[in-house]
């Protein structure tokens, strides 16, 4: 998916909700564990009942390949399921030697055709460039993380600038905003300004909305930029909402709740 139909897509549905289907065996409703696919059966009823109020699907991929043969089976399902104007992530985190990561690429790219991959820059340019050799492909490059372990390394600071600043600002050569995306946690709000001044123009997928405890509104106060250029994923917050009664009507109100608040700011 071209960076201008994904901006159609935030504009028309006025949204830039990015659901998580990180489907947990052990919490989805036991009606399901009786079918013969539980997770592909919860996770097509989270799609029928949202696919109007977001723009884009993120599986975590630990929630599927743990669960081996018949994991893989359901990502592969779930993605063919997805309408093609919504956009998909699978949040794998790979990056490794360039002959490794070019195998990566295929299996997420081709075999079960993401539009975009989540990655580790840790290696370095030669462990990412497999990925950027696919038309209409998006690398999602991990920037600032959400979780509490960011400030080991992310928040060190080396000739003046923090770890997470250097690698915005090396990576975002090795493609360009049409290619490369920056993951930027919800948890860390107060860095969204200077996260712009380095990538102003590259689409930011921010985590930690929900659970977690992200702040949408100063999200988009600081983290929109001319073309929108968010997804914010909510993955437990909308798929397991608190009010665990009257599914799948709790899910949809929930995914309503995020979808009604981001109107507000674009």
């Amino acid at each position: 998916m071209k960076k201008k139909e994904l901006t159609k897509q935030i504009r028309e549905k006025k949204s830039y909700l990015c659901i998580g289907l990180d489907t947990d065996l052990k919490r989805i409703p036991s009606q399901f564990l009786k079918t013969d696919d539980p997770i592909f059966e919860f996770n097509k009823v989270i799609i029928d009942n949202t696919k109007d109020l977001c723009v884009a699907y993120k599986m975590n991929i630990a929630f599927y390949e743990s669960l081996g043969y018949k994991g893989w089976q359901s990502l592969q399902k779930t993605v063919e399921y997805i309408p093609d104007n919504i956009f998909t992530i699978a949040d794998a985190k790979r990056g490794d030697i360039g002959n490794t990561s070019k195998q990566y690429a295929k299996t997420f790219f081709e075999t079960y055709d993401f539009d975009a991959i989540t990655v580790s820059p840790y290696m370095g340019e030669d462990s990412i460039s497999p990925f950027l050799e696919f038309d209409n492909k998006w690398v999602i490059i991990l920037g600032v993380t959400s979780n509490k372990g960011s400030n080991d390394f992310q928040m060190l600071k080396t000739d003046g600038k923090y770890i997470y600043e250097k690698v915005l600002e090396t990576s975002a050569k090795w493609g360009s905003d049409e290619n490369i995306m920056f993951v930027a946690g919800a948890t860390h709000p107060e860095l969204f300004s200077e996260i712009r001044k380095i990538v102003p123009d590259n689409f930011l997928l921010i985590p930690g909305v929900g659970a977690q405890g992200g702040d949408l509104e100063k999200i988009s106060k600081y983290a929109l930029n001319k073309d929108v250029g968010v997804l914010v994923n909510v993955s437990r917050g909308i798929i397991f909402p608190k009010d665990e009664n009257d599914f799948p009507n709790n899910v949809r109100k929930s995914a309503e709740f995020y979808q009604n608040e981001m109107k507000k700011y674009i």
